[in-house]
């Protein structure tokens, strides 16, 4: 009976955190990915996080808020990331397209942009 009322209190307390921070700002909204940079630091951090509470053989409803709430970083952190990609992906169709026509300026000028954000990724 104990441990029933222990996992009720655990669950209301959890449930509670989560109306109180949804009721506050609409909704979580998580910490921002302005930057590529940032991006890729709330990346790894919260995908390092989320590592460690999983890595428990049960999840409690607390490691559940805690689940929910940095899930809302780590979309923040996927939707600059798939952003910054896209932009990628375009700077390097400059660099085949200047390349295919011969165009030397334009070749040097986009790779070097495009190694430059390239490198970004790969730090």
């Amino acid at each position: 009976m104990k441990k029933n009322v222990m996992v009720l209190a655990v669950v209301l307390l959890g449930y509670s955190a989560f109306a109180a921070a949804d009721e506050q700002s609409g909704h979580f909204k998580g910490k921002p990915s302005e930057t590529l940079e940032a991006a890729l630091s709330n990346f790894t951090e919260y995908n390092d996080k989320l590592a460690a509470i999983l890595k428990q053989d049960k999840l409690n409803p607390v490691d559940m808020q805690n689940i929910h709430e940095l899930t809302y970083t780590l979309e923040n952190a996927l939707e600059k990331i798939n952003a910054s990609m896209i932009e990628l992906a375009a700077l390097l169709e400059a660099v085949h397209v200047g390349s295919e026509s011969g165009d030397t300026a334009a070749t040097q000028a986009e790779g070097a942009r495009y190694l430059d954000r390239a490198r970004q990724m790969i730090k």
